[in-house]
C-alpha cells in the first residue's frame, strides 16, 4: 500500500483550495434548505457568492454553547433533536435515510451518524499512523455516549483491520486480551495506554505485538511518546472533535498536524470571527464538508497556530501546531463577566494596535484591569486614555492602559489572562 491513503493528499494545494471552496456553496445552499438553524443564521446568504475565504469570513461563527442552547429548544421535537444544524433525524420522519446512531457529549450535545463507509474520516489519520489491511487493533476508546469508539473502528474497517472494541476500564481484561490475541496497534486516549503497559511491565513485560498507537483525546507529550517508542511502540495522536469528525493528524514527519482533506479550517482572534495572520495563534474555526451535519464556521473553542510551508511526509495540505489551550477566557471582574470579544471589539476601535491582552490581577475584593496593548513608537498624544475610555464603554468597568512595541506581546493566543489567586 502507498505511504499515501489517496491521491487528495499529494495534490496541488491550489487545486485543493479550488475543490474545497466549488463544494461549499452546495453546502450552504443544502444547509440553508434542510437545517433550520443554518437556514436562519444564512438567511440572505448567497451561496453561490462563498467562493473565497474572505466570503466565508463574512458568515457567523456558530460556538459550542450556541450548539447547546439550540438544541436545548428543540428538546421537545423528537424530528430535531439536534437544534435544527443536522439535515437527517430518526429514518423516516426527517428524510428516509436516518441517522445510523446518536451521540452524546458534555452538555449534553447530542451528535448524528449518518450512514457511509469511514463516516468521520478517521482513516486516513489510521494510515499515516501505520496501520495497514489485515492488522488487528485494540481500540480502547469509549463505545458508549460518545463516538470516538465507532469513530476509530469506522476508519479501521475502510482500511481492512480487525477491532477488537476493548472500550474503557477493565484494565486486567484488557490487557489480558492483549497479551491472548496479541493485537499490532492501538487507539485510544495515551493515558489508558500507559495505564495499560504499566501494569504489563509490573505482571511479565509488555505485550511484544504492540507496535504501534494514534492516541487522541488528551496531550500527547513528547516525553510519553519517546517512553513509548522505548517500549517499541511508536505512537501518533490525531485531532478530532464529537462535532466534526477528524480535523487534523500527525504523519511520521512529526512536525505538526496535517489538516483533513474534507475540512475548512481558519485561525480566528478568540472571541471573534476574525481570521489572524498566518502563523499567529487563535481559534481553530471548522467547515465540516458533511451534508448529513453541515456545521459551517463551527468554533472548536481549542487554540492553534497554522505553521509554515508542506509537510516534510509530502503531504500537501496545510498543517496546525496541535492543540495549545482553550479559547474560551472570560473571566469575572468586579462581578462582571469579561469576554475575549470586548477586547477585540475595543481593539477594533484603533486601527493603529497589534495585538492586545487584558491581565485581571489583584485580589478578588480588589480586582484590576490592565489591557496592554501593541502600539509603534509616536502614537497619537492621549492614545492611552482615549484606549481606557473604550474599554470602559465596551466592558462597563474601569482599567488601565499600558502601551508596548509591536510584537512585544506572546503569539499565544492568549487575550485576557487572569493573573489573580483564587482560594
Amino acid at each position: 500500500m502507498s505511504e499515501f491513503y489517496d491521491a487528495l493528499e499529494t495534490r496541488d494545494p491550489a487545486a485543493r483550495e479550488e475543490a474545497l471552496f466549488a463544494a461549499l456553496p452546495a453546502l450552504i445552499a443544502h444547509a440553508q434548505a434542510h437545517a433550520p438553524a443554518f437556514g436562519a443564521l444564512l438567511q440572505g446568504v448567497d451561496p453561490t457568492a462563498v467562493t473565497s475565504r474572505a466570503a466565508l469570513a463574512a458568515l457567523p461563527v456558530t460556538r459550542k454553547h450556541e450548539l447547546l442552547e439550540r438544541q436545548q429548544a428543540r428538546r421537545d421535537d423528537p424530528g430535531d433533536v439536534f437544534g435544527g444544524h443536522a439535515t437527517i433525524g430518526w429514518a423516516g420522519l426527517r428524510r428516509p435515510q436516518g441517522a445510523r446512531r446518536v451521540f452524546q457529549s458534555p452538555g449534553p450535545i447530542y451528535e448524528p451518524e449518518g450512514a457511509g463507509s469511514d463516516y468521520w474520516r478517521a482513516a486516513r489519520a489510521l494510515h499515516a499512523a501505520g496501520f495497514r489491511p489485515g492488522q488487528l487493533v485494540h481500540n480502547s476508546f469509549s463505545y458508549h455516549l460518545t463516538p470516538a469508539g465507532s469513530m476509530m473502528e469506522g476508519g479501521l474497517h475502510a482500511l481492512g483491520c480487525t477491532v477488537f472494541p476493548g472500550g474503557t476500564g477493565h484494565t486486567e481484561l484488557q490487557l489480558q486480551a492483549m497479551r491472548e490475541l496479541r493485537p499490532h496497534g492501538y487507539v485510544g486516549t495515551p493515558s489508558f495506554l500507559k495505564i495499560l503497559l504499566d501494569k504489563a511491565l509490573e505482571t511479565g513485560g509488555a505485550p511484544p505485538s504492540l507496535r504501534r498507537a494514534l492516541v487522541s483525546g488528551e496531550a500527547f507529550p513528547p516525553a510519553l511518546r519517546d517512553w513509548l517508542s522505548g517500549h517499541g511502540i511508536e505512537g501518533f495522536q490525531c485531532y478530532a472533535t464529537a462535532d466534526l469528525g477528524l480535523i487534523a493528524y500527525e504523519t511520521p514527519a512529526r512536525e505538526g498536524l496535517v489538516l483533513d482533506e474534507a475540512v475548512i479550517v481558519e485561525i480566528v482572534r478568540p472571541g471573534t470571527g476574525e481570521p489572524v495572520p498566518p502563523g499567529e495563534v487563535g481559534e481553530l474555526v471548522v467547515t465540516a464538508l458533511n451534508p448529513d451535519y453541515p456545521l459551517i464556521r463551527f468554533g472548536t473553542g481549542d487554540l492553534s497556530a497554522l505553521l509554515p510551508g508542506p509537510c516534510p511526509s509530502g503531504r500537501t495540505n496545510s498543517r496546525i501546531k496541535g492543540w495549545m489551550g482553550r479559547a474560551d477566557q472570560t473571566a469575572k471582574v468586579r462581578g462582571m463577566f469579561v469576554h475575549p470579544g470586548q477586547v477585540a471589539q475595543v481593539l477594533r476601535r484603533f486601527p493603529e494596535l497589534g495585538r492586545g491582552r487584558l491581565v485581571v490581577s489583584g485580589g478578588m475584593a480588589n480586582d484590576r484591569m490592565t489591557l496592554h496593548a501593541e502600539a509603534a513608537a509616536g502614537a497619537a498624544p492621549g492614545l492611552a486614555e482615549r484606549i481606557a475610555e473604550a474599554l470602559r464603554d465596551v466592558t462597563k468597568l474601569r482599567g488601565e492602559v499600558a502601551l508596548c512595541a509591536p510584537g512585544s506581546l506572546p503569539n499565544d493566543g492568549r487575550v485576557i489572562e487572569d493573573q489573580r489567586r483564587h482560594g
